[in-house]
């Protein structure tokens, strides 16, 4: 039984695990923290639970195909609700709209701010839908080894289905020019890493995520699918070393043979690198063994970092859903001063979740349980206590004045999270927060490669590889490493 090294316990981590002890490898997942999950890990204080990265549940259908497939089911683990409404969009201090569940609601709602967009976002979504079963269902399964996997008819009779040559602002604009539609259907792409106008318009398959399919919430918190995976990982066989920080290789030729820690040393027949891709390539592999050179990765285009504040407050804070995006300043200026022009925003935009609106177990009882989040642009300088309290004083001035509630002074736990923080404890590239742009020049093939082309055995997985950044992404990616490991161990054995 050959050994697995997994380095990164994070989705695609845990993911690649589970999936390589399914086909009977002798696999132990290395986390450099003490805590497993990675970026997807909780925080408990006084009563209350922080989910302290991801917080949004779009795509059921890959949650529910990735337990299936390792002989489980989501409902084994965690209970997962539809919020209704899915979120809030604030415009302004008396304005703001509730994106409905329900597609007649959502369509009038359309309707009310442009007559006959309603009938246009259904046709949107339409094409939104094939992107999507061709895009979910299809194209993120394939490795990106080779541009053959990519020749097909399907693809190929697609092509402008698929809306790869168009950019999604030119293609929302097909629906809309009123500015606060145009905000609604853009902003589940910025987190993709770069301007609506520079993202292909394939992406609208997120609108179809989101409008159609829904938004959910796992009760007790995101937190909850990552001890799903970690129960399930355990059941076939997954071994787990915490607090074991991977700081090298040991290599035989070509091969690592094993993987060294600031606890100890493992034996590897095959390494998978779940966690930052540019840290394991730049950092861990001896220079001679390093897939790309330090200017092919300064010239990488990645998703934004964030400034994230965890707060518990006493009593209720009124006016706001589990989910709120305050749209009360200019998109495109802050999204300039993220990908464009980096430097910390001037007027920007900004997430609040209160998921103790959805769920009572986060807070103490009468509490509330918020977090908010500002997109930074990656590989900043100037992340300080005085930057991060000016902004939190620069968001909570707008949330005060929507909420028409006092809620700094009940305030009674708070910490912030940043740049630092996501290079300190991820050794995250330049910061960033949700893995590499997805860009038409950074797609498919032109991603890094999940396959070493100098190590016979090193394989990488994540949000800086095949298929792209997001949760399902990388549960997905988990799988497809696995499965491209077994098949070039049956290669080998062939040989």
């Amino acid at each position: 039984m050959k050994s697995v090294i997994v380095i990164g316990s994070g989705f695609a981590g845990l993911s690649a695990a589970s999936f390589l002890a399914k086909e009977g490898y002798d696999v132990t997942v290395l986390e450099k923290n003490d805590q497993l999950g990675g970026r997807a890990r909780s925080w408990k204080k006084d009563g209350f639970t922080f989910d302290m990265g991801p917080s949004w549940y779009w795509m059921p259908d890959v949650f529910e195909r990735y337990f299936k497939e390792l002989g489980s089911n989501v409902e084994a683990h965690y209970e997962l609700v539809r919020l209704d409404p899915s979120y809030r969009v604030v415009f302004g201090p008396k304005d703001y709209e509730d994106q409905s569940p329900r597609m007649k609601e959502l369509e009038e709602m359309f309707d009310k701010l442009d007559p006959g967009s309603g009938l246009r976002l259904r046709k949107f979504l339409k094409q939104a839908e094939y992107k999507y079963n061709v895009g979910i269902k299809d194209l993120v399964f394939r490795p990106g080894r080779s541009l053959t996997e990519f020749m097909d008819m399907r693809i190929a009779k697609g092509l402008f289905q698929l809306d790869m040559l168009k950019d999604m602002r030119k293609h929302v604009n097909e629906v809309s020019s009123h500015p606060k539609l145009k905000a609604i259907l853009e902003f589940p792409v910025l987190f993709l890493g770069a301007l609506p106008q520079n993202t292909p318009a394939l992406y609208s398959l997120m609108n179809y995520a989101d409008m159609t399919l829904g938004t959910w919430y796992p009760m007790k918190g995101m937190n909850e699918i990552i001890k799903g995976m970690i129960h399930v990982a355990k059941e076939l066989g997954v071994k787990f070393r915490t607090s074991n920080e991977v700081t090298g290789f040991k290599y035989s030729g070509n091969t690592i043979v094993g993987v060294l820690t600031n606890s100890g040393s493992f034996l590897a027949d095959i390494v998978v690198g779940g966690a930052d891709y540019h840290h394991i390539d730049q950092h861990i592999s001896a220079p001679e063994f390093r897939e790309y050179t330090p200017e092919y990765w300064n010239k990488r285009k990645m998703a934004p970092s964030s400034l994230l504040f965890y707060l518990g407050i006493e009593g209720q804070v009124p006016n706001v859903l589990h989910h709120n995006l305050f749209f009360d300043h200019e998109l495109d200026q802050h999204a300039h001063e993220i990908y464009t022009d980096p430097k910390w925003p001037t007027k920007p935009l900004f997430y609040a979740s209160a998921p103790s609106k959805t769920d009572d177990s986060v807070a103490p009882k009468g509490c509330e349980n918020m977090f908010l989040l500002m997109p930074t642009a990656p590989g900043m300088g100037g992340d300080t206590e005085e930057t991060r309290e000016k902004y939190y004083n620069l968001m909570m001035d707008r949330l005060e004045r929507f909420t028409g509630s006092n809620i700094r002074n009940r305030v009674v736990v708070k910490r912030s999270f940043a740049f630092q923080d996501f290079q300190s404890d991820y050794n995250s590239f330049k910061g960033n927060a949700y893995g590499l742009a997805n860009t038409l020049t950074q797609t498919a093939i032109l991603k890094p490669r999940l396959k070493s082309k100098k190590v016979s055995n090193l394989y990488f997985a994540g949000q800086l590889t095949t298929p792209g950044p997001g949760v399902p992404p990388c549960l997905i990616s988990g799988e497809v490493v696995s499965k491209e490991i077994v098949k070039d161990q049956k290669l080998k054995k062939a040989v």
